[in-house]
């Protein structure tokens, strides 16, 4: 009741709380909550290591941002599936990269992959299978739409890869049940990806069971050497490739995603755009026309493609280096911008401050150096198992793909990166001084509570 209304006597007439059961209890979506909470440390003059949210640190391309100035006109409601234009870019892009056979009629276009994502478990009445560590969002959306989540552990050891042997004693339990496995690679948040027989002993267990594969490439063209494998090419009668803008295009906030779907599948695509009809309509055309080029490539944007590769391979390697030489197991990143330490052979050290999860672990970090690193309980894992992703984009993105340029080819420099990357470089620091004893990058101990002021 409002306060004036108990001064008064009178009852309040809002309308009563009545929210979807599978509603309550569900937090803001990780990712976004701690960018918000980066930057509003950041609006309190604190100095944020920003390794939280997973955003492209790169620029549009410029071909495809002057395809979308020469589109800015584009006003009228776009089919349901997607520009026809679009569709078939997508498909050829599809042919070209990886050999699947796809037409313009096998692609849907979305605001976004998550938003696909979400309409597909919708429409399919089945289990949702996901390896964890996995994305942040993959569970939840089952949870609101009340499906059956089935998780599936990996192992370190494995470099948290999903083997075939899982995926079968899975799926034995129950032969005939219908499931949709996501699987994710280069994965976020390990950065790891799969080989090409991998991929193919996990497409037979599949095939096997009639499982639906979701294969979630976003981060496929950021593969560090170039060398992504779909595993629609040994399963493509089961699979859906997803994949969109938002990271190796720089366009996260664009907010276009894509699915293609095999012939026998378009039974799925076709449930998905009379949801999609109902709910967003369409994708925003400006962005529909100005993708067709993106997926188009070319020479500028292969060379774009190359430059981000290579410096998102130097750091990567530079970071995984540093976390290992400081007694934090992480998987050796191959993809992406993410890695996914373990902190738990600190456990001790770390118990001794108090600290005997996760969360309170990157709350702690955050408060005490400034640096922003996500839970991995946020990714399906245990609280107590002391893992947490880390996302190595705080740099300028064109400045650093411009200085790239400028370098002799092959391995760039770790003088280059603390040039032209120093808040990840001084980031990397603060965690590994943290850890071996609280002291900031000058050796100084820092008091608990107290935020390490960042470099001028």
């Amino acid at each position: 009741m409002p306060p004036n209304a108990e001064a008064t006597g009178r009852r309040s007439h809002a309308p009563e709380i009545h929210l979807n059961l599978n509603v309550p209890g569900l937090g803001q979506s990780a990712t976004l909550a701690i960018n918000q909470r980066s930057a509003a440390l950041t609006a309190q003059g604190r100095h944020v290591y920003r390794f939280g949210l997973g955003q492209s640190p790169f620029p549009v391309p410029a071909p495809v941002e002057s395809e979308l100035k020469a589109n800015a006109h584009q006003k009228d409601y776009l089919p349901v599936e997607g520009l026809r234009n679009l569709r078939e870019a997508v498909a050829e892009y599809h042919r070209r990269s990886q050999g699947v056979e796809l037409s313009a009629e096998d692609v849907l276009i979305g605001p976004g992959s998550k938003e696909l994502m979400f309409i597909l478990q919708l429409v399919y009445y089945g289990d949702l299978v996901i390896p964890t560590p996995s994305w942040v969002s993959y569970a939840p959306q089952a949870h609101i739409i009340g499906r059956q989540i089935r998780w599936v552990q990996t192992q370190y050891e494995n470099d948290w890869r999903l083997l075939p042997e899982e995926l079968e004693k899975l799926c034995a339990e129950d032969p005939s049940r219908p499931r949709i496995l996501i699987l994710n690679y280069p994965n976020n948040p390990t950065g790891d990806s799969y080989s090409a027989d991998e991929l193919r002993a996990l497409a037979r267990v599949a095939r096997k069971y009639r499982v639906v594969l979701l294969s979630d490439e976003i981060y496929g063209e950021l593969h560090h050497r170039g060398q992504h494998v779909s595993v629609a090419r040994f399963y493509p009668e089961g699979t859906i490739i997803s994949s969109g803008l938002s990271k190796w295009c720089g366009a996260g906030g664009w907010r276009l995603g894509t699915f293609a779907f095999p012939r026998g599948l378009h039974w799925l695509l076709e449930a998905m755009a009379v949801v999609a009809s109902e709910t967003y309509t369409s994708t925003s055309s400006p962005i529909q026309y100005a993708a067709v080029r993106a997926f188009q490539g070319g020479l500028e944007i292969e060379q774009y493609l190359q430059q981000s590769r290579r410096v998102l391979q130097a750091l990567g390697q530079y970071c995984w280096r540093r976390l290992d030489r400081a007694g934090l197991p992480t998987p050796r990143p191959v993809g992406g911008f993410y890695l996914f330490p373990d902190f738990s052979p600190q456990r001790e050290r770390l118990a001794a401050r108090g600290i005997h999860s996760a969360p309170t672990l990157c709350n702690r970090l955050l408060q005490e150096t400034g640096v922003a690193l996500l839970p991995g309980s946020a990714f399906g894992r245990p609280e107590d198992e002391l893992s947490a992703r880390l996302a190595y984009v705080d740099f300028d993105g064109a400045r650093v793909l411009t200085a790239a340029a400028a370098e002799p080819s092959g391995k760039l420099s770790e003088e280059f990166l603390e040039h032209c990357c120093p808040n990840v470089v001084a980031g990397m620091g603060r965690i590994v001084d943290w850890v071996r004893g609280t002291s900031d990058a000058g050796g100084r101990r820092t008091p608990p509570g107290h935020l390490v002021p960042g470099p001028p």
